[in-house]
């Protein structure tokens, strides 16, 4: 057994760290485009990620004694997490309905909105403390901060959620 100190040692941890962080990215990749019915990109990314997870966790098992792969694997996976977080942030692939509810200036919210191009569904609501618009947006996941910040100058006390949207048919879309 090579000693700790040694720079195979690690060179090969380092390589599983590298490794293991590359497939968790790729699993919380695939899970998105899973959840949106992207199937031959969920297929490759899959496979790409088996791949890596055999070649990686054989790695680990073929020297359990090493502690240090062991925490670059376990480093690895919490590291890739996040990463893969952050690329799907940047990415922003899909879609979001956002809710908005405005106790004081819905139709200026959404009169608003539609003059910067988005399609805005009005409905009138009840709240605790009377009425409320309830307004309605479907956007490209990309668009949502730049509705927030619209929202935010005209109302800053509005009210917003977000879920994520799967479109099935027709709509209107801003391009």
């Amino acid at each position: 057994m090579e000693t700790l100190f040694s720079p195979s040692v690690w060179l090969t941890a380092l390589i599983i760290f590298v490794l293991r962080v590359a497939n968790m990215s790729l699993d919380t990749l695939r899970v998105m485009v899973v959840v949106r019915g992207q199937k031959l990109l969920s297929w490759v990314l899959g496979f790409l990620q088996t791949v890596i997870f055999i070649i990686v966790l054989n790695s680990v098992l073929q020297d359990l004694n090493n502690i240090l792969n062991v925490v670059a694997y376990a480093a690895g996976f919490a590291t890739g997490n996040v990463l893969g977080m952050w690329i799907e942030e940047r990415l922003a692939i899909g879609h979001l309905d956002l809710r908005i509810i405005s106790s004081k200036h819905g139709p200026e919210v959404a009169d608003r909105l539609r003059e910067e191009g988005y399609a805005v569904t009005e409905v009138e609501g009840r709240g605790r403390d009377g009425a409320v618009a309830v307004l309605r947006v479907s956007v490209k996941r990309k668009n949502s901060k730049q509705v927030h910040e619209i929202v935010q100058k005209v109302d800053p006390e509005a009210f917003i959620t977000a879920e994520d949207l799967r479109p099935v048919r027709r709509g209107f879309w801003r391009a």
